[in-house]
């Protein structure tokens, strides 16, 4: 869409590389079976491959003036429509029950989308997103790695995570001051961890690695007791990162019995 110049506000930079749109697209790989929603679909640079190969698109938009472009643009094709919407309070559950959603996420909304997208996460398929390097790889990130913590967990506590690509800063217009990547995400089967209490679990994580350097023993000593660590088979004397996902869940199960 020439002539649109991008807004700050709305962290806008338009992926401009055809290769790595083919691949993003070859990722999606969308058929007439599936519901796409594309988040944020800027100047359109996969919109229109995907509004040709999905059943139906729904392209989510916040710029009002890149809304009445796409809706001209796609204007007479009845399986594409525009929503005018902010992504991060956008009620997802209105389109279906098996969304594949697609963005090249504003990188300053990233992390609060996710989790707002995490609420609808038994009516998705699966999400491809570019979003900024750093961030793929904290959420990425296993036990023992410096970049493993909250965000990982607690997205990693109900998704697949799998890094498919990075994506150099000149692929975009304007280019970012970051690198960026291609993330896949799929929501984990129903019971894959059993989760009783997730604000509880928050809590602990959060806790945890505000104080990473610190063992759990003393990390978590306003929470719980080396007791509680132990019964749960946690060392006491290890670091927040080296404790997975599924001990940091039993953990907080454990704890939310024993307040009960």
């Amino acid at each position: 869409m020439p002539g649109h110049r991008s807004r700050k506000r709305f962290g806008q930079h338009f992926l401009t590389d055809p290769g790595i749109v083919d691949a993003i697209l070859r990722s999606v790989h969308a058929t007439k079976d599936d519901v796409v929603v594309e988040i944020g679909p800027g100047q359109g640079a996969i919109t229109a491959s995907l509004a040709a190969h999905a059943g139906q698109l729904h392209a989510v938009e916040l710029d009002r003036d890149l809304v009445a472009r796409l809706r001209r643009q796609y204007d007479g094709q009845p399986n594409v429509t525009i929503h005018e919407a902010d992504a991060l309070a956008f009620d997802y559950s209105t389109l279906g029950d098996r969304l594949r959603i697609v963005g090249n996420l504003p990188y300053n909304i990233s992390t609060p989308l996710l989790f707002h997208l995490l609420n609808y996460r038994e009516r998705i398929v699966d999400m491809h997103f570019m979003l900024q390097k750093e961030v793929v790889d904290r959420m990425a990130a296993g036990p023992g790695s410096k970049a493993y913590g909250r965000l990982g967990i607690m997205l990693g506590c109900h998704l697949k995570i799998e890094l498919l690509f990075d994506v150099d800063r000149t692929a975009f217009q304007p280019p970012p001051a970051v690198m960026s990547s291609v993330v896949r995400l799929d929501p984990l089967p129903p019971g894959t961890f059993d989760i009783q209490d997730e604000a509880m679990l928050s809590r602990l994580v959060t806790s945890a690695f505000m104080k990473r350097r610190k063992t759990m023993r003393n990390a978590l000593k306003d929470h719980v007791d080396v007791a509680d660590l132990e019964a749960v088979g946690i060392d006491p004397g290890l670091r927040p990162e080296q404790i997975s996902i599924a001990k940091y869940v039993e953990l907080s199960n454990h704890l939310a019995r024993t307040l009960r």
